[in-house]
This record gives structure tokens, C-alpha cells and sequence, in this order.
């Protein structure tokens, strides 16, 4: 059902993007799942590259943010094997590649939380952080890790 919710809305979920350091992309502890921190990857490659307010735009970067959402909903998959496993969307991290004076990092990071919502509704709610940093693997321009919690 969650899947069929994904498509309705315009996306395919991937196979979990392939760690570019030393770390797997989820790992489940009881009935939480964390994931590792996913960057804008499409079809293998970093779809948005650069700084938010310098060479990618707050549009950009939170069209960055859902992608990075999708990519954290196919390393939970990739553990759990169903993303109807999910029961709630507890906690959401976004960390925004920003150049110096820009602090429009909460909106950025609506890009993730928004697509959260919109795939899973009120149980798609959670706490967030959204930081801005200096710099991201990659030049990626935004990050994102969730916590959620699995159906018992």
C-alpha cells in the first residue's frame, strides 16, 4: 500500500543507495528502524549538487530533501522488506549544505518532511532538525536520516 501511495504521488522506490564510506544504509533495534544519512541520489547518481543560497536554490533544496526522503524510505525497505512494516515516521534530520548567511534551512528541509506526509498522513508526522552545515559528502546540498518506528 505505502509503495502504491509513493507511485501515486510520481516516484519508484529504489534499491537502497549503496554506502559511499564505511556504514550500512538502516539498521532495526526492537521495533525502531535508524537510517543512515541519505543524500539526493537518482539512478546512481547525486541528482543536486552545491551550497543552498549560492549555487542551488531553497526550490531545489527541498526537491533535494524529498529525494533524500525517498532514498531513507529504500534503506528502511532494505531492512525490513515492507514498507508497510512502518507504523510511524518518528524522527527526521536534515542537514543543509548552506552557504554563509543563509538560514532558510527549515524550509528546505519541509521538502522531506512534506513527502512524509504526504506517503504515510498523520503517522507521516514527526519531531525534526533541520541544520545548516558547512559541508556535505560529495557537495551534496542536503542530507537526511530518520528514526521510525515499526508496527508490532
Amino acid at each position: 500500500m505505502i509503495e502504491e501511495k509513493i507511485k501515486e504521488l510520481g516516484f519508484e522506490v529504489p534499491e537502497a543507495p549503496k554506502p559511499v564510506a564505511a556504514y550500512i544504509p538502516a539498521i532495526v533495534d526492537g521495533n525502531l528502524v535508524f537510517t543512515a544519512g541519505q543524500l539526493p541520489f537518482s539512478t546512481g547518481e547525486l541528482k543536486y549538487k552545491g551550497k543552498l543560497g549560492k549555487e542551488v536554490s531553497e526550490e531545489e533544496g527541498q526537491k533535494a530533501a524529498e529525494l533524500c526522503a525517498l532514498n531513507c524510505l529504500s534503506a528502511v525497505k532494505s531492512v525490513v522488506g515492507s514498507l508497510d512494516k512502518i507504523e510511524r515516521i518518528l524522527k527526521v534530520t536534515v542537514f543543509v549544505n548552506s552557504a554563509s548567511g543563509f538560514v532558510m534551512q527549515p524550509k528546505v528541509a519541509n521538502g522531506a518532511s512534506e513527502f512524509f506526509v504526504k506517503v504515510f498522513g498523520e503517522q507521516g508526522k514527526h519531531v525534526r532538525s533541520a541544520v545548516g552545515v558547512n559541508e556535505l559528502p560529495m557537495n551534496a546540498p542536503v542530507e537526511v536520516e530518520i528514526m521510525a518506528k515499526l508496527k508490532s
